[in-house]
């Protein structure tokens, strides 16, 4: 199987109008377009997910200007977006059409294919402890690393190719729960991605 895009060359910069955020605050945060290809026969639904790997596991050391994020500090994934329940006969996600705007409080009901359930992103944890903000991150909401930071984010945008036509999922899910739900039901794999940064020094 393999995963495309017009918009997104593998492993280059992302533009700004896939992200969340930018030098000046939020950024467009439009869907990339995707496309994917020479799909497993007994395919039944497919799963997308959207990780960054490279978040800093220590909150206080990030958006400061009195100092920076180390490239070596440990980093965990954050969640962008979750999507299950991709129709089998669904070939592509036209850019923009799952997300358009940065939705403050979140998108109570995002876009997104017919029939397909989308789950909450790591922008719901990022967010609780603002009330300005916080809420149910549900969808894509793309690239928004801390300025201060060494290292620059990778963004693995990774499609399943699954066996069943409905995954076993809680109401909202998290990119954990399609995990768990699909394992042993991945027919194949295909993954993309970019990345992003807004130190400028690493621009």
């Amino acid at each position: 199987m393999k995963l495309t895009s017009t918009a997104l060359e593998n492993g280059a910069p992302i533009d700004r109008r896939f992200a969340a955020g930018d030098a000046n605050g939020f950024a467009p945060n439009r869907n990339p377009p995707l496309a994917w290809s020479d799909v497993p026969e007994g395919t039944r639904s497919f799963a997308l997910l959207c990780i960054d790997p490279d978040v800093p596991t220590v909150p206080d050391t990030v958006g400061r200007h009195d100092r920076s994020v180390p490239a070596d500090q440990p980093r965990a994934d954050f969640t962008h977006w979750a999507m299950a329940d991709i129709p089998a006969d669904l070939r592509g996600i036209e850019e923009g059409s799952c997300s358009d705007g940065f939705t403050a409080k979140g998108k109570p009901q995002p876009a997104g294919p017919s029939g397909a359930r989308q789950g909450l992103n790591d922008f719901t944890g990022w967010f609780a402890g603002n009330p300005d903000m916080a809420g149910q991150y549900l969808g894509y909401d793309g690239p928004y690393p801390p300025f201060n930071d060494e290292r620059v984010h990778r963004y693995f945008f990774r499609l399943f190719a699954l066996d069943v036509a409905t995954l076993d999922l809680p109401t909202p899910f998290t990119a954990a729960d399609v995990h768990r739900a699909m394992h042993g039901h991945v027919l194949a794999e295909a993954a993309l991605h970019g990345t992003y940064t807004l130190n400028p020094a690493l621009a």
